[in-house]
């Protein structure tokens, strides 16, 4: 199994989902990324998780042994930046 790093994880899903601003952290096993992508616009929440998940196809199951996200739309994204300022 190889050793995956916060930056192979992002660099994985900004390929896959173009236009998307990826941020991650993670100790080589467990990650969390907040992802923000045009493509989530209109989807429900489990549809944007799965998108992701298609990204990373059998990545999930051999190289990532897990992944929290929390995505958003850029709308989302704007809204929440104006909220902690």
């Amino acid at each position: 199994m190889i050793m995956v790093m916060p930056q192979d994880i992002k660099d994985w899903i900004e390929q896959g989902l173009a236009g998307s601003r990826v941020e991650i952290d993670g100790d080589g096993r467990h990650f969390h990324a907040t992802i923000v992508s045009p493509a989530f616009e209109g989807k429900s929440a489990v549809q944007q998780h799965q998108l992701v998940y298609g990204v990373l196809g059998d990545k999930m199951k051999s190289d990532i042994h897990a992944l929290s996200m929390r995505t958003l739309t850029p709308e989302q994204w704007e809204q929440h930046q104006r909220g902690q300022t």
